[in-house]
């Protein structure tokens, strides 16, 4: 074990910490759990342990902003690359605009002419998935048939959509493929690192279920994807200008497409990674440190 030299603020006490904190004790990185949510703040002093860098940023973020003020550290991942990840639309017109493949989809911004959403699903072709524009684990995300029961979806969306609270009123339409494969592709600093294909067990495949979200029930496997898989993951992360980054593909009738992303990835065991995951995460960590990263 090597002596820590630096500190690392990780606001999840989830499989990420555990998984993280003894491959970074080994390079001299000390792991230290600082959430912000779920919990009392005197915002004076609310007790937050003292770091050098951290990990990603909250996903709560206002929360965050007291956690950030108190730390005052440079993010791997930091609040603008957080955000940007979780606009599921804006992540694919980015990527699109970059010329990568991406589903075809259809942002509605609520409130929006019923007659015009039901056209734009038209255009895509049913089935179709809805999902929101920015919840993770595939919360929220349903598979339409016919029009009726989309408009019983956007039925609730715009219940939600109507407290003024909400700050996020869209939502996608999405073309639906059907038996696709369903990778995440790690990538740290530009580069491959790994990848999980998400698969459902058969008896829930046979019920009827498809979505892949490990959340949901799916098991995630380590896979050596092919080349074009993993240029296409990091295309993305290079267009989303993202250091440490999940990329979601889906593989389907010879089409490869970047469906989603995520900025604050679980890391899953080191065995469904590249030789040198590790030591390739501290450096990107000591990087940051060292101001590489804000």
């Amino acid at each position: 074990m090597t002596d820590a030299d630096l500190r690392l603020a990780v606001t999840t006490r989830a499989e990420t910490f555990e998984r993280i904190r003894g491959p970074f004790a080994e390079r001299g990185i000390a792991v230290v759990h600082a959430d912000p949510t779920e919990r009392v703040l005197p915002l004076a002093d609310p007790g937050f342990p003292d770091a050098d860098v951290g990990w990603v940023y909250p996903s709560r973020l206002m929360e965050g902003a007291v956690l950030d003020a108190h730390l005052d550290v440079p993010w791997v991942n930091g609040r603008d690359a957080v955000l940007a990840s979780r606009n599921k639309a804006g992540v694919l017109a980015s990527l699109g605009e970059a010329r990568l493949p991406v589903p075809e989809t259809t942002l509605v911004s609520n409130p929006a002419d019923e007659d015009a959403v039901l056209d734009a699903a038209a255009g895509i072709g049913y089935p179709l998935v809805l999902k929101p524009n920015s919840t993770t684990r595939g919360v929220g995300v349903t598979k339409v048939a016919d029009p009726d029961s989309l408009l019983g979806s956007t039925d609730y969306l715009d219940l939600v959509h109507d407290y003024r609270a909400t700050g996020d009123k869209s939502y996608l339409l999405q073309e639906f493929l059907p038996d696709a494969r369903d990778y995440r592709v790690m990538v740290v600093d530009g580069a491959f690192a790994g990848a999980v294909e998400r698969r459902l067990p058969d008896d829930e495949t046979a019920a009827g279920k498809w979505k892949h979200n490990v959340h949901r029930g799916a098991v995630a496997e380590g896979v050596s994807p092919p080349g074009e898989h993993r240029r296409l993951a990091e295309r993305a992360a290079d267009v989303l200008d993202v250091p440490l980054l999940g990329v979601d593909i889906l593989e389907t009738d010879g089409r490869l497409v970047v469906s989603e992303t995520n900025a604050r990835p679980t890391v899953d065991e080191a065995t469904k990674y590249e030789e040198g995951f590790y030591d390739d995460l501290a450096r990107l960590v000591r990087r940051t440190a060292d101001g590489g990263r804000t």
